[in-house]
């Protein structure tokens, strides 16, 4: 039996890297003042439908929403073993909260169709929310597996998998379809060279037109070509805007976002004061004893 795994991943801003410019004046992040990053937790995610991908021969699908040049995570999805890829992108997406991301990433899902799995990171660096996967999996109306490490069994109607709890872990089974939030844990596989090679030109439509406006290769007609030489060579990345994919724009963007950022900062934790301890059974047996009496242990 074939699967369709749907990844959906998140270019984030590098969060090591706050500066006083990182947040607008509406409350939105400047993400022009920070690099931009694969989200940690969505390698982990990827990674797991490269696994069922190396086991069941699935079809791994890799979406994102963002801007144009979100596009460089798909192609470093594309790298790693996704089968297909896709950009929704337009800016009435702009400033989406949680709620307005999930119902955005569900209308992508349902215009894709038929799909087994949906996996995503537990949450983005950005916002450490945790809470597009479970809203996501709500609007689909499928069940959800949280924090989940890997995936123990793939058949024709279930799924199980085996998810981290707090001293310990489940294993639990889920009928598919399911959505899965994954965790880190798993080894994110490197760029493979040969696939770098072949998928360095996947364009998506904007690109596309990017590409060739200094040559003035602008004509629509062309760019269609275009497009279709890609297609058949497999290197188009599907390329949609909120119209395309079918999301009512009252719900997406800063006007279906609900919660509005008052600040941000960046929090750095320091060391405090430093005690030497001898190494030897009197020192131990000191330390131990100090740490009793202020409480740390006992």
């Amino acid at each position: 039996m074939s699967y369709t795994v749907l990844v959906f991943v998140k270019q984030v801003p590098d969060t090591q890297n706050i500066t006083g410019d990182a947040m607008k004046p509406d409350g939105t992040v400047n993400r022009a003042a920070l690099p931009a990053i694969f989200n940690p937790e969505d390698l982990n995610a990827l990674e797991l439908a490269l696994q069922l991908k190396d086991r069941y021969g699935v079809k791994v699908v890799v979406g994102t929403m963002g801007p144009p040049n979100a596009t460089a995570v798909l192609r470093a999805s594309l790298y790693r073993g996704a089968d297909e890829c896709i950009l929704l992108t337009d800016r009435a997406f702009a400033g989406a909260d949680t709620l307005a991301t999930s119902y955005a990433l569900s209308c992508c899902a349902k215009k894709y169709g038929k799909f087994d799995l949906v996996l995503c990171g537990r949450q983005a660096i950005d916002g450490d929310t945790a809470q597009v996967g479970p809203q996501l999996a709500e609007k689909l109306h499928i069940p959800q597996l949280a924090y989940v490490q890997d995936v123990l069994e793939l058949s024709k109607d279930k799924i199980k998998v085996k998810r981290t709890i707090e001293g310990g872990y489940e294993v639990l089974e889920s009928p598919i379809p399911a959505l899965l939030t994954v965790i880190e844990g798993n080894n994110p596989r490197p760029m493979n060279a040969h696939r770098i090679m072949k998928y360095k030109r996947a364009r998506t439509r904007s690109e596309l037109a990017n590409d060739h406006a200094n040559a003035n290769y602008t004509d629509a007609e062309f760019l269609a070509e275009e497009a279709e030489n890609l297609r058949g060579r497999n290197l188009l990345v599907h390329e949609w805007s909120a119209e395309e994919s079918g999301a009512d724009k009252n719900r997406i963007g800063l006007a279906g976002s609900p919660t509005k950022v008052k600040n941000i900062q960046s929090v750095v934790l320091t060391g405090g004061a430093a005690k030497s301890v001898p190494p030897t059974d009197g020192g131990i047996h000191d330390l131990i004893h100090e740490l009793i009496e202020d409480h740390t242990l006992g």
